[in-house]
């Protein structure tokens, strides 16, 4: 048996198989019921197995999700939190910009967001603008862009986070218009920012932020955070490190 398992590439199964074979011996079980657990371990074992692929291929920076999440701390309407946490506007390749000042929840409701799309079996990636732009600017070396973009664009659920707090170099300028411009009703862009997509035109060259915010909001939900910084406040209140010994 170990030897079929091992051909048939059931090693969930096969681990479980010596315990189960003799809990089953003792206890006499039908043998149906023997394959129907061996076969149970084995889809349950495949998905764990996919589930982990599927998060690290993601990239996240924390693994933050929502186990952790407080709504009542986001400024972002809780029925609007709801709506978007059914990924409906993933299924139907809408964008979602989360744009306020920092500190206010933005990144860890797209971490969260993402982590849920990943459980539910779709392929997420996450960047930050420098990688982006670190993508553009070591595939221009061999004139292989373009493949590099269509590369990211496997994923269902592209997030790009934190967008605003620095000046942004040509080389990630022209990689976030490529993936915007590329994912244009196709896949789903979420987006977190210090500022309105708007004001973009303070970041980059103003036509290439035209051109580009046009696209991103074309099909976009924007969510507005606002208030002062969940990690200052609890800072302040003595939250954010554990008592001395």
């Amino acid at each position: 048996m170990e030897q079929l398992m091992r051909q048939l590439k059931m090693p969930h199964a096969r681990a479980l198989a010596p315990e189960l074979l003799a809990t089953a011996k003792s206890q006499r079980w039908d043998p149906a019921e023997v394959l129907k657990s061996l076969l149970e371990e084995e889809i349950s074992g495949r998905a764990r197995s996919m589930l982990a692929t599927r998060r690290k291929a993601a990239g996240f920076p924390t693994g933050k999700s929502f186990g952790s999440w407080d709504p009542s701390l986001s400024t972002v309407p809780l029925p609007t939190q709801q709506a978007l946490r059914t990924l409906e506007w993933v299924h139907r390749k809408e964008n979602l910009v989360v744009c306020g000042p920092s500190g206010t929840g933005k990144t860890f409701f797209l971490e969260a967001l993402g982590q849920q799309a990943v459980e539910e079996g779709r392929q997420v990636a996450w960047f930050t603008l420098e990688q982006l732009g670190g993508i553009v600017r070591s595939h221009r070396v061999d004139d292989s862009v373009n493949k590099a973009i269509a590369k990211v664009l496997r994923a269902d659920l592209i997030i790009i986070d934190d967008i605003g707090l620095l000046a942004v170099p040509d080389d990630a300028a022209e990689a976030l218009y490529r993936v915007v411009d590329a994912a244009y009703e196709k896949r789903s862009i979420a987006l977190s920012s210090n500022l309105h997509p708007a004001g973009f035109d303070a970041l980059m060259p103003k036509t290439l932020a035209t051109a580009m915010v046009d696209r991103l909001l074309h099909h976009a939900h924007i969510c507005q955070t606002s208030g002062e910084s969940v990690r200052l406040t609890q800072a302040m209140a003595g939250q954010g490190v554990s008592a001395l010994s």
